[in-house]
């Protein structure tokens, strides 16, 4: 099998829609796929109507976190998205995301650079606005070359110049909404340096302590020592490894089912799930 466990789509940063997202899952021959849109699951109709037979959706979302002043994702699945506590702390996340990214905006116009939040409403079109989209429009613009060289200290990094905070979830509060939900917890590229700081080890240790049933190991963020040092880590504190292409479409480089998770992982994140089901493609349109 076959397993990619972290994608997104046009319900928050990703280029594809979700129905394209599975079409395409497909066609990269996976299994198995997770859609989990940041603080959002608002594709999961689209892309469960669309299932090609053959592939399975894991349905999820990705939270945004943060932690002593560190911005940090954690991965969701198969959580109840009606629960009424995590719902509402989605929300609150989102609703966030316009007033940050206009000043962003803000912010880049003080540096010089002519980007309007139209351009960035465009580019979000109907997905909860975020960074991507605002690098979107610095490629547009040809101030970076790509996305992903937006996001250094000199534009939308952590504590970058035009980089400015949102609500984020305390993660030990995400751990217990989504427990509460039925739902599983993943520690997203948790060692994803470039993209800024990173939690330590011994936040990691007090997440697994507190219900974090995994980390993600296998990202495109991580080199070959980063990930043998978390696998490690995984093994002394109990936690479930995964691999995930972080898929966005043409947004990034990552390809669908680049990095994917063992069977057995699967089967234990499923078996962990109360909240939610796998659902199984019946050859959607």
């Amino acid at each position: 099998m076959r397993i990619d466990l972290h994608c997104h789509s046009t319900a928050s940063d990703g280029t594809d829609t979700p129905a394209e997202l599975v079409r395409n899952a497909a066609a990269a021959g996976l299994d198995v796929v997770a859609l989990t849109d940041h603080d959002s699951t608002r594709g999961h109709a689209e892309a469960i109507a669309a299932l090609p037979r053959g592939l399975t959706l894991v349905t999820g979302a990705e939270l945004s976190c943060r932690l002593d002043g560190i911005s940090m994702h954690m991965l969701a699945y198969l959580f109840d998205p009606d629960e009424p506590a995590l719902l509402a702390e989605r929300e609150l996340v989102r609703d966030d995301r316009v007033p940050r990214a206009r000043a962003m905006v803000t912010r880049l116009n003080e540096l010089g650079v002519p980007v309007t939040w139209e351009q960035v409403a465009r580019i979000a079109g109907e997905g909860s606005v975020g960074r991507p989209h605002v690098a979107t429009a610095l490629v547009e613009l040809g101030v970076v070359p790509t996305v992903n060289d937006a996001f250094t200290r000199n534009w939308l990094s952590d504590g970058g110049r035009a980089y400015v905070e949102k609500h984020e979830t305390d993660p030990f509060e995400a751990i217990r909404l989504v427990k509460a939900a039925g739902g599983v917890t993943v520690l997203a590229h948790p060692a994803a340096s470039k993209r800024g700081r990173t939690v330590p080890e011994s936040a990691i240790a007090e997440l697994a302590a507190a219900g974090l049933d995994g980390i993600e190991v296998d990202h495109m963020d991580h080199d070959d020592d980063t990930r043998a040092r978390l696998r490690g880590l995984a093994a002394d504190l109990g936690l479930l490894v995964t691999g995930s292409s972080d898929y966005h479409g043409s947004r990034k480089t990552c390809t669908l089912g680049e990095y994917t998770t063992d069977p057995e992982v699967y089967g234990e994140i499923t078996r962990r799930a109360t909240g939610a089901f796998p659902v199984p493609g019946a050859g959607g349109a």
